[in-house]
C-alpha cells in the first residue's frame, strides 16, 4: 500500500465563504499514483469546514443564511468562548455543524462522487492563511 500527503493553503478575505477544491483534491490524487483507495480531505483549522454537496450559489448563499441563524456572528458577547479575548466563537460552532473532514473512495485513479458532488472548504472566521490535509492511502 502507498502513501501520499499534501496540503492545501488558503487564505479568504472575508469572514466565510466557500470554495470548490474538488480539481485540487484531484491533482493531489493523480500527482499520488494511487489508483484504488480512499482519500481524506481534513480542515486543519477548528475554524473551518470541508464538505461534500453540490456546486450551485445559492445552495452556499442558503448555507451563509442558515449558518448566521444557527450561530449568529453578533453579539460577540453571545458566546463564552469569546471571553479570552476571541471573536469568533460563532466560527467554532458553524465548523462543528458543517463538518471537518470528508473521505472519498478511489475507483480507477479519480475521486467515485455520486451525481453533483464536489468538495468544498468552508471557511467561518477568514482573512488569515490556513490548511487542508489531503491524504491518499490506496495502490
Amino acid at each position: 500500500m502507498k502513501s501520499y500527503r499534501k496540503e492545501l493553503w488558503f487564505t479568504l478575505p472575508d469572514r466565510c465563504g466557500f470554495v470548490n477544491i474538488t480539481h485540487a483534491v484531484q491533482e493531489a490524487l493523480e500527482e499520488s499514483g494511487i489508483r484504488e483507495g480512499l482519500c481524506l480531505v481534513n480542515a486543519m483549522h477548528i475554524t473551518a469546514s470541508v464538505f461534500i454537496n453540490d456546486d450551485e450559489s445559492g445552495l452556499h448563499h442558503d448555507y451563509t443564511s442558515w449558518l448566521e441563524k444557527l450561530a449568529p456572528h453578533d453579539p460577540i458577547s453571545l458566546y463564552s468562548h469569546n471571553r479570552t479575548g476571541e471573536d469568533n466563537g460563532d466560527a467554532h460552532l458553524k465548523r462543528q455543524i458543517m463538518g471537518c473532514e470528508v473521505v472519498v473512495a478511489i475507483t480507477e485513479g479519480k475521486l467515485d462522487f455520486g451525481p453533483w458532488e464536489q468538495i468544498f472548504y468552508g471557511e467561518f472566521d477568514g482573512r488569515r492563511k490556513k490548511r487542508v490535509l489531503v491524504k491518499i492511502i490506496g495502490e
